[in-house]
């Protein structure tokens, strides 16, 4: 018998783990004990009064000369009129509360040990429903709080309510409904941990099995040096039943595999087996080897035991973790897994803790049928740290299949552009452009660092790093780079252009395939020279063959000339559909030559209707927009962009809308009743527009005044 932690609505006990502790305000009651045959009392203050009919002693501390000279008297104890001792023990924390503490051993569970030191009476005054029982006397059949409440009303009857204090305190309560837990005194089956607690941790700490996070073995350490002894019986209908098997006509007791047929003491055939079930956990602590057919010696169990990563959440270290490791440890003599990579939890968008009783929880499966399965993970994935809580937004997985739908469409222009007969054999890298080797180049980067960062569990930087790379680089420039060889069916570099796309794509998917399993299998098999699961490929390696540094210097070059122009376009309000001279002042012959190779995607892709590449500022006009990037400047003749008077008189009127708009929302702003009445969200949104208001006019008057500056200098 020893004190559990009871649940009165689930009507089982429940292990420490699985209390859940929640800061509740309660009180604190200060009650006198009258001391025996004097007008002294000793005043004890408790957060439970329910539990004072269980007392069987009154505790101090041995050294606190306020007490020194009470210390073997008895007291009587209130409403019960039952006498108990006045002991000292070093439990007892003289500087909290009054000093003085009741002893309640069927109650608590550090009272137990005192009354276990000290040869105490157990007197449990509660049923397994919390309500009171026979010990109670006249609160027999009352709820534990309705007894509480009915308690401190007598207590003050009789004068011996000293005060009622306010109190904050965790209270335990049940994981499973919530239900406040009593602690109660029981006859359960445990477990004991030390033995088991001490190669667990060992295990640990020289390295064999790894944490990651690192930070959570901290956690796991905690625990387990702390360790108390593990209650594993319930008192549920659904579990493994407790192996144990009672002998009706003489009380023994074996425990064993099987249902023994008779009694081994006294050959009885009334054989009943323990009516209790399994703590859960228990069973799941014997999963990475119990599903591999163990106790047998199975070539599965060869093979598979140990496994390398188990993956689980940071809420069940001490339910699951912890308990296959010592389980592991004591069953098959060494760690179960070698590396414990920890995952937060998934949260609302507002960071709170999925709940029915938020009503903010989600249904992946409907999630999945309106955005797809690769959405989901690809939502769930991108960016997330280890051991870090996710925050889940429907945003976030629109984006990702707004991702899907690009890898969707890019794969399909890809394989439309391919021929019937192609052969790759008969593709030549001389003919490879600087566009070809920069790609290349790139996806022979990303294959390294992608790896390493999976190696290193970095999955969330890993699948940031495959979105920007597929996205921008392959989809968004590639892909454009190279259309005009796709199209001419003359051109002599088509098949060079067919096999780096098929290389770069294939590779790619193979390296998303772990997170968006369904779109890189379908995408995979329509690929060259794809003959088998992408699920079963070759994970992609570096090749150094593919290393191209010097194109990527020449492509970042072309890329960033490229996003200038498209800047300055932006900035002036220049539609796509009108082409302007672009002018390169290169910084050298080697710039100037790379530039020049880039001719033909300047004009594509950032709409030049005639490129110059030169190293001098001669002949440039005066009033040409300009922009300078590493190795090289960018001039535009303003008159190739917009009409300078029209552009003028647009944005005089857009100057004068603004001024409108600011003159409102100051007015509401200087309001003192608008600020007073209206609710701060409201005031706030009107703060926001007008810091938005004044950012764009000041642009407009900054444009005005480099406009007509340019205007005046034309006349």
């Amino acid at each position: 018998e020893r004190i559990i932690n009871w649940c009165p609505k689930c009507n089982t006990s429940i292990s420490d783990a699985e209390v859940e502790y929640e800061e509740k305000e309660g009180n604190f009651w200060h009650i006198k004990y009258p001391v025996k045959d004097s007008d002294e009392y000793i005043v004890v203050a408790t957060t439970r009064p329910e539990t004072m009919l269980g007392d069987t002693a009154v505790a101090v501390h041995p050294e606190d000369e306020r007490y020194k000279h009470m210390v073997g008297k008895t007291v009587i104890l209130p409403l019960m009129n039952r006498e108990i001792p006045i002991i000292a023990d070093e439990y007892v924390d003289k500087e909290f509360g009054t000093g003085a503490v009741k002893i309640t051993p069927a109650h608590d569970p550090n009272d137990f040990e005192v009354g276990l030191r000290h040869n105490l009476e157990q007197i449990r005054v509660m049923n397994d429903d919390a309500t009171m029982n026979e010990h109670a006397k006249q609160y027999q059949g009352m709820d534990r709080y309705e007894a509480r409440k009915q308690i401190v009303e007598d207590l003050k009857e009789l004068g011996l309510l000293l005060k009622i204090e306010g109190h904050t305190h965790n209270v335990g309560t049940c994981y499973r409904c919530n239900t406040v837990i009593e602690p109660l005194i029981s006859k359960q089956w445990f477990v004991r941990m030390k033995p088991l607690a001490g190669p667990a941790i060992e295990v640990v700490k020289n390295g064999t099995i790894k944490f990651v996070p690192e930070r959570f073995a901290k956690i796991y350490f905690n625990w387990m040096e702390n360790i108390q002894d593990w209650c594993i019986s319930r008192q549920l209908w659904w579990g493994h039943r407790i192996p144990a098997y009672y002998c009706q006509e003489c009380g023994n007791m074996e425990v064993a595999a099987e249902a023994p047929a008779a009694c081994p003491k006294c050959g009885s055939s009334k054989i009943e087996q323990d009516p209790d079930t399994l703590d859960t956990w228990f069973s799941s602590a014997l999963w990475p080897f119990s599903t591999l057919g163990w106790p047998e010696e199975t070539e599965d169990l060869k093979y598979f035991y140990p496994t390398d990563v188990l993956v689980t959440g940071y809420d069940i270290i001490f339910f699951w973790v912890a308990r296959m490791i010592f389980s592991a440890m004591e069953q098959m003599g060494r760690e179960p897994f070698k590396y414990v990579f920890i995952h937060g939890i998934v949260r609302d968008a507002l960071g709170r803790k999925m709940s029915k009783s938020l009503g903010n929880g989600i249904d992946p499966l409907e999630v999945i049928d309106k955005y797809g399965t690769d959405a989901l993970r690809f939502a769930l994935t991108i960016g997330n740290s280890p051991g870090n809580d996710l925050r889940f937004s429907y945003e976030k997985v629109e984006s990702s299949r707004n991702f899907a739908n690009k890898i969707w469409n890019a794969s399909r222009f890809v394989l439309m552009n391919f021929d019937d007969d192609i052969d790759f054999s008969k593709v030549d890298s001389g003919k490879f452009t600087v566009a070809d080797r920069w790609i290349l180049s790139r996806i022979n980067s990303i294959v390294k660092e992608v790896t390493e960062n999976m190696e290193k569990f970095e999955i969330g930087i890993a699948l940031q790093k495959l979105y920007e790379f597929i996205w921008e680089e392959f989809c968004d420039w590639y892909i454009e780079l190279v259309k005009p060889r796709l199209y001419d069916k003359e051109s002599d570099t088509r098949l060079e252009a067919q096999y780096v796309l098929n290389y770069v794509l294939g590779t790619a998917m193979k390296l998303l395939h772990p997170f968006m399993p369904f779109i890189t299998e379908e995408i995979y098999q329509h690929l060259i020279g794809s003959d088998e699961s992408i699920m079963i490929s070759n994970w992609p390696e570096y090749k150094k063959e593919y290393n191209f540094p010097e194109d990527e210097e020449k492509m970042a070059l072309i890329m960033n000339a490229i996003k200038s122009i498209r800047n300055i376009r932006a900035e002036m309000n220049v539609p796509p559909s009108r082409k302007a001279k672009v002018i390169f002042v290169a910084g050298d012959e080697n710039k100037k030559s790379v530039l020049s190779q880039a001719e033909s995607f300047v004009q594509r892709l950032a709409g030049a209707s005639d490129v110059v590449i030169k190293l001098d500022r001669e002949g440039i006009p005066s009033n040409a927009m300009s922009s300078i990037i590493a190795g090289a400047e960018i001039y535009i003749p303003l008159e190739d962009l917009i009409d300078i008077d029209k552009e003028i008189e647009r944005l005089e009127k857009e100057k004068a809308n603004l001024e409108k708009e600011l003159e409102r929302v100051n007015n509401k702003l200087g309001n003192q009743g608008f600020i007073t009445k209206a609710p701060a969200k409201v005031v706030e949104e009107e703060r926001e527009k007008k810091k938005k208001y004044q950012e764009m006019y000041n642009k407009v008057i900054e444009r005005l005044e480099g406009l007509k500056k340019q205007a005046h200098l034309r006349n």
